[in-house]
Order: C-alpha cells, then sequence, then structure tokens
C-alpha cells in the first residue's frame, strides 16, 4: 500500500497509542495519590472511616479517568453507552478487590506462648515487659548482664535467653527481655511514643527493680546503640559494654541491608510489602501513628514484618541456616528513630571496658564499629569470620568465647587495623 494512504492509520495508531500510554500513567498514579490524600487528611482528621472512604475514592476517580483513556471506544455502530459500562464493571472489579485488600484484616496469628521461665516486669514507666532470668548456681556478686535485643523490636526471648543465659555459668545473673512493643512485651496504643527515650526508662527501672550498681550491657545492632546511648546519661551505671554489629552513630544508608540480596531475592522483598493495607499502615505512620495502629492492629502488621524478615535472612547470615524465631514489634520497628548526636557525645573518652564484636558478612559499614573503638579509649575490636550481621548466630562458639574472656578479664585477640580485613564484605 503506497505510503499516503497508510499515514491516516499510522497517525490513528500513534493517537491511540499515546492514549493508552497516558491512562496507563493515570491508572498508576491512582494508588499514589490515594496514599497522599491518606496522608494529608491524617494530619487533620482521626477517623479511620473518613479517611480510608476518602482515600478510595480519589483512588476510584483517578482509575476512571484512566481507564476511560485506556479502553477503545467502541464502533459506530455499538451503543455508545456501552463504553461507559466496560469501564464503570472494570472501575468496580477493581476497586472492590482494592477496597477488600484494604479493609479486610491480614492474617492474625494467635498471641505468642510464654517461653521456659518466662516472667513479666511491671515498671514504674507504665511498661509491661517479658524477660527469662538466667541465675548462677553459685553467685559471686558480679554485675547482673542484661542483653538488648535489635531490631529495634526484633525480638527472640527463647534463642536469646538460652544462648546468653550460658554467661550465668560464669556468676553473672543474666537477664534477656523483649523491649517495648516487641515480642512478648507490651504494646502502646500510640506508636508514636516508642523511642529511645522510653528504651533509656525502662532500662534504668530495670537496674532500679535488680537493685544493681552497675550493669553489663550486651547489645546487638540497635540494642547496642541503646547500650552506648544508656552509657552517655548513666556512665557510672555500666560496668561494661559488648556491642555486637553495632547500628552507627549516624544513619546508616538507605537500603544498606538490600545490597547483601540478589535482584531475585530484592523483588520478592519489595513484593511482599505492596498491599494496600501494609502501605496504608505505612503511610498512617508517618503521620498519625495512633490512627495507623487503630486501622491494622500490632498482630496483623507483627505478622506481616515477620514474614519479610524470613525474606531479609540472606542478607543477616553469612553461613546460612533457619530462620530464628523472632517476633518483630512492627510499629516499635517503623517508628522514626533519629540518632540524638549526644550519644556520642556523651560516649567519647568513657574508660568503660567494650568489646565490639564485627562479622565478615555484616552489612552494616566497617567504620560504624570502628568509629566506637575511636571514642571508647578501652575498646577492643574481635573479628569474626564467617559471620553475619547476627554473629552470635552464625558463629555462635567464637562469639560466646570471645564475651566470656571479656567479661572474665582475660587477654583477647583483638583486630587492631584501621582498615576493614581484606575479606570483609560489608561498605567501608
Amino acid at each position: 500500500m503506497p505510503w499516503p494512504l497508510w499515514r491516516p492509520l499510522a497517525r490513528r495508531g500513534l493517537r491511540l497509542l499515546g492514549r493508552v500510554l497516558a491512562g496507563a500513567v493515570v491508572v498508576g498514579l491512582a494508588p499514589v495519590l490515594a496514599l497522599a490524600t491518606l496522608g494529608g487528611l491524617a494530619t487533620l482528621i482521626t477517623t479511620p472511616a473518613v479517611l480510608l472512604g476518602a482515600a478510595l475514592g480519589v483512588f476510584a476517580a483517578i482509575l476512571f479517568l484512566g481507564l476511560l483513556l485506556i479502553l477503545p471506544r467502541p464502533a459506530a455502530r455499538l451503543p455508545r453507552w456501552l463504553r461507559a459500562v466496560v469501564v464503570l464493571g472494570v472501575e468496580t472489579l477493581v476497586v472492590w478487590q482494592v477496597a477488600a485488600a484494604t479493609l479486610g484484616p491480614l492474617e492474625s496469628p494467635p498471641p505468642l506462648p510464654p517461653v521456659a521461665g518466662q516472667r513479666m516486669w511491671d515498671l514504674p514507666t507504665g511498661s509491661r515487659l517479658a524477660y527469662v532470668a538466667t541465675t548462677p548456681k553459685r553467685p559471686r556478686g558480679l554485675p547482673p548482664v542484661v542483653v538488648l535485643h535489635g531490631g529495634p523490636g526484633r525480638a527472640d526471648l527463647d534463642g536469646d535467653s538460652a544462648f546468653f543465659g550460658a554467661l550465668a555459668a560464669d556468676g553473672h545473673p543474666v537477664y534477656v527481655y523483649d523491649q517495648l512493643g516487641a515480642g512478648r512485651s507490651a504494646r502502646l496504643s500510640d506508636p508514636g511514643e516508642y523511642g529511645l527515650t522510653r528504651d533509656l526508662d525502662d532500662l534504668e527501672a530495670i537496674r532500679l527493680r535488680l537493685r544493681a550498681d552497675r550493669l553489663v550491657l550486651v547489645g546487638h545492632a540497635e540494642g547496642a546503640l541503646l547500650a552506648s546511648a544508656y552509657l552517655a546519661r548513666h556512665p557510672d551505671r555500666v560496668d561494661r559494654l559488648v556491642l555486637s554489629s553495632p547500628a552507627g552513630l549516624h544513619a546508616p544508608p538507605t537500603g544498606a541491608v538490600l545490597t547483601r540480596l540478589d535482584a531475585a531475592q530484592n523483588r520478592r522483598l519489595a513484593l511482599s510489602l505492596l498491599h494496600p493495607r501494609v502501605l496504608t499502615a505505612s503511610t498512617l505512620l508517618q503521620v498519625n501513628p495512633a490512627t495507623a495502629r487503630s486501622v491494622v492492629g500490632d498482630a496483623e502488621l507483627d505478622a506481616r514484618l515477620d514474614a519479610y524478615h524470613r525474606l531479609l535472612l540472606p542478607a543477616l547470615r553469612c553461613a546460612g541456616g533457619a530462620a530464628p524465631a523472632t517476633s518483630t514489634g512492627a510499629y516499635a520497628n517503623l517508628v522514626r528513630r533519629p540518632i540524638p548526636p549526644w550519644i556520642r557525645e556523651g560516649i567519647t573518652g568513657s574508660q568503660v571496658p567494650a568489646l565490639i564484636i564485627k562479622g565478615s558478612c555484616d552489612y552494616q559499614s566497617w567504620s560504624s564499629a570502628a568509629d566506637y573503638r575511636t571514642l571508647l579509649p578501652g575498646a577492643r575490636l574481635v573479628y569474626l569470620r564467617q559471620a553475619g550481621h547476627d554473629a552470635y548466630r552464625d558463629r555462635p562458639g567464637p562469639y560466646l568465647a570471645a564475651v566470656r574472656a571479656f567479661l572474665a578479664g582475660r587477654p583477647l585477640e583483638p583486630y587492631t587495623g584501621d582498615l576493614p580485613p581484606p575479606d570483609f564484605e560489608g561498605p567501608p
């Protein structure tokens, strides 16, 4: 066919393609604008029904416009109303599915059963915390060891009490507890009240409950940051400090942990978050935490975040293995926690003996651990090969041996280099 005869067809095809692309962009904007509406209104309104109704209304309106652009006009011999019926039919089906996914609760598992030896602390701070105490058979009057889990909110009361409880054989009473909002401990009605200040108040209340002059603090990841903050606030109440895969004193680069996952693992991780109800909770949490919790409860969001952490496990471990039985407090984990500068200022020059444990596969930067060694003159750094972020799970024997030697004052073989070892896999 001669080119002049093709021109009308080509123009028609380009116009159709342009409409479809424009419609696809509009359809893609529907959930974005709906979430923006949700977040904006949440600064003014706390009624969940109004917020969700407005967000779904915006989603439906934008989706309708996009479908009008995407769906072709019917042939001239067909009724004009047919296109509107088709658009409304598709619109109704999509909106119904999105509304059902947004309003219908996620899987909500039953409450966690108590672990062996579990007891509860009712603290004057108002916190109710689950803990396990391991007492030495032959007490020697040594300061109690208090273990601070990471996350924040990523608790494993059963596994951590079994592992760190071994320190009681050396004469230390050992206390492992789930921080407020995590594991088997109580939750707050307003997640905005979670944070470093509340955790520090709880830890001081625990010290008073134990009637201990000083504590040995073993902090893992974010728990190491909590232990450092406690040292900064109460420098005379810390006997020794163990910082395991410590979170840095500066905010890490966003997505640092994802660099240890391959493309397929990152894709599965991202898809696990693309659920309307999860996106709703995440959006509300940024502006109105209490409303977020009234829409999506603790149990269902905890279960979703636990599933997320199971997908994230390859980035946390070096030697592989089954996922630990952690129970993440989702709201305690997701609430924003800026790192205050007074922690660095408070620990600089502290003479409290400190042990820093760093694994060769830790996704946290080398500088995050080296920074503590610079600030704490009495700190020694032990480097564990074939150990990831959860170093005590990957190399339990060498990890426990280093901690026991440190607490007993026995010699260690610290890593003294300024640069990371050649086999360190994390960022510098």
